[in-house]
C-alpha cells in the first residue's frame, strides 16, 4: 500500500519534501503532480525503480521515457544542446514542452531511445515538481499516469479544454502499485506536453499538446 503525502501546491512543505526525496533515493516509485497530467516517476539513478515504471506502463525497452530537469542549465548535462535549440528552448522553458535531443553518457540506456540514442526532457512548470527536482538534484522520470491517446485520437481531442479524470479512481487504481503517491490537491487532467524534435537543423513538432498553437504562431514556421 502506497503511502500518501499531502504538500501545498504553490509553497511545498519542506520536511514532506525531504521524506519523498528519501524515497526515491531509496528506489521508490511515485504518482505525483505535473503542469500537464499526473506521472507515474522515480530517480532516473535508479534502475530498478526504473524498470518497475516501465512493468506499471506496460512499456517495453524500446520505448524511451521522458524525464524532468529543473533548469535548462541542467538539461545540458543530459543531452546535447546547438545553439539555435538553446535559444528556443530558452524560451519556452519551463512549460509543456518536451524536447528530444541527443543524449550524453549520463542517460541510462534503459531511458533512452535504443535506436537513436535521444532522450525526452522537460522542464515543468509546477512548484511540487521543482521542489522534488531541486530536493533530490537528479532528474526524475515522468510518464502519464493514464494510457495516452493515440496519434490519430490526439487529431479528436480539444486541446484548450483539460479533461478531467476523477483524482479517487486514479489513487485508487496505482495505490498498489506505487510506493508514494504525492497529493497537492489538484484534480488529475489530461493535457499532455507538446513534444519537439530538436535533433535536426529545424525543431519539429511530433505530437501536439499544450501550448502547440502558441509554439507555431510565435517560433516555428
Amino acid at each position: 500500500m502506497a503511502i500518501t503525502y499531502t504538500l501545498h501546491p504553490e509553497t511545498p512543505q519542506r520536511r514532506t519534501v525531504e521524506q519523498i526525496r528519501d524515497a526515491l533515493q531509496d528506489g521508490a516509485v511515485m504518482l505525483y503532480p505535473t503542469d500537464t497530467v499526473y506521472a507515474i516517476g522515480c530517480s532516473l539513478t535508479s534502475k530498478s525503480a526504473i524498470e518497475r515504471v516501465r512493468q506499471i506502463k506496460q512499456l517495453s525497452n524500446d520505448k524511451p521515457l521522458t524525464f524532468l530537469c529543473p533548469s535548462l542549465s541542467n538539461i545540458a548535462h543530459y543531452a546535447q544542446v546547438t545553439d539555435p535549440a538553446y535559444r528556443l528552448m530558452k524560451r519556452l522553458i519551463p512549460g509543456p514542452y518536451t524536447f528530444l535531443l541527443p543524449a550524453t553518457k549520463l542517460v541510462p540506456k534503459l531511458v533512452m531511445s535504443p535506436k537513436r540514442r535521444t532522450t525526452g526532457i522537460r522542464v515543468p512548470d509546477h512548484p511540487v515538481c521543482l521542489a522534488l527536482l531541486q530536493a533530490l538534484e537528479n532528474p526524475i522520470i515522468s510518464t502519464s499516469a493514464r494510457p495516452v491517446p493515440e496519434e490519430d485520437e490526439m487529431d479528436d481531442l480539444d486541446l484548450a479544454v483539460p479533461i478531467v479524470v476523477d483524482r479517487a479512481e486514479l489513487f485508487d487504481r496505482l495505490e498498489k502499485l506505487v510506493d508514494i503517491m504525492v497529493d497537492d490537491g489538484s484534480e488529475p487532467t489530461f493535457q499532455v506536453s507538446t513534444i519537439l524534435d530538436m535533433t535536426g537543423d529545424e525543431p519539429v513538432v511530433v505530437r501536439r499538446g499544450q501550448g502547440w498553437e502558441a509554439l507555431t504562431e510565435r517560433y516555428i514556421n
